[in-house]
């Protein structure tokens, strides 16, 4: 196995794309690895997170007709992004998605769907053996248990994948606080899906435009 090790092997928002895979109401509907709504904030904190840094974004469903549309948390953040609907389970076999990520010219390939064990383990293991840099986001993901999300992130690890969760992605593509072109989105990011850090930054601001009180009472 290759050692990700290295400044070279950190994320960095020029060369990844993200491929959110089957965040539909049918996989929401027996998901038990995580809380439900937690998924659904930190995938679309995640595809927010994309958008601020310029990473391309594909989104992609199986059988929506019957499975249900994209969680519209996901698709009103990419209002002009059309979703490329598979009847593939594995999304790696469907030429359009390859096509598209192929596309955008990126060799960090980021992934996160429902369900882990199935629909994101596919397509990783097969884009790995390919020689893709694959990222599995773990919390924008979730599988119908406990024990299958582990197992199937067990997998991936041994296939060679990095896994991280979102907001450890969206940290690697800021890096330095200094980048204020997207430090001030980014923050607008966190406050709404970062829960405690977002609320306690939204404190930090009160206070320091608080002025402090002369008298007690």
């Amino acid at each position: 196995m290759t050692f990700r090790n290295g400044l070279k092997s950190l994320l960095r928002p020029e060369d990844s794309v993200l491929v959110l895979i089957d965040h539909q109401p049918f996989q929401l509907a027996n998901l038990n690895s995580h809380e439900p709504q937690m998924v659904v904030n930190n995938a679309a904190g995640l595809a927010k997170a994309a958008k601020a840094f310029n990473v391309p974004t594909i989104l992609t469903s199986v059988l929506a007709a019957r499975g249900g549309l994209i969680f519209p948390q996901i698709t009103e953040v990419f209002p002009t992004h059309d979703v490329i609907d598979r009847t593939l389970i594995n999304t790696w076999q469907d030429p359009k998605v390859v096509d598209a990520v192929k596309a955008t010219g990126r060799k960090q390939l980021i992934i996160a769907g429902l369900w882990t064990e199935v629909c994101v383990a596919m397509p990783v293991i097969q884009a790995l053996g390919e020689g893709w840099d694959v990222t599995v986001v773990t919390d924008a993901s979730g599988a119908v248990s406990v024990e299958a999300h582990e197992v199937a992130i067990q997998r991936m690890i041994a296939a060679g994948a990095n896994v991280m969760t979102w907001l450890a992605v969206a940290a690697e593509w800021q890096r330095d606080w200094a980048r204020l072109d997207t430090a001030a989105t980014l923050t607008e990011v966190l406050k709404h899906h970062a829960a405690g850090s977002g609320i306690a930054y939204l404190w930090e601001q009160q206070l320091l435009n608080t002025p402090v009180p002369t008298t007690a009472g």
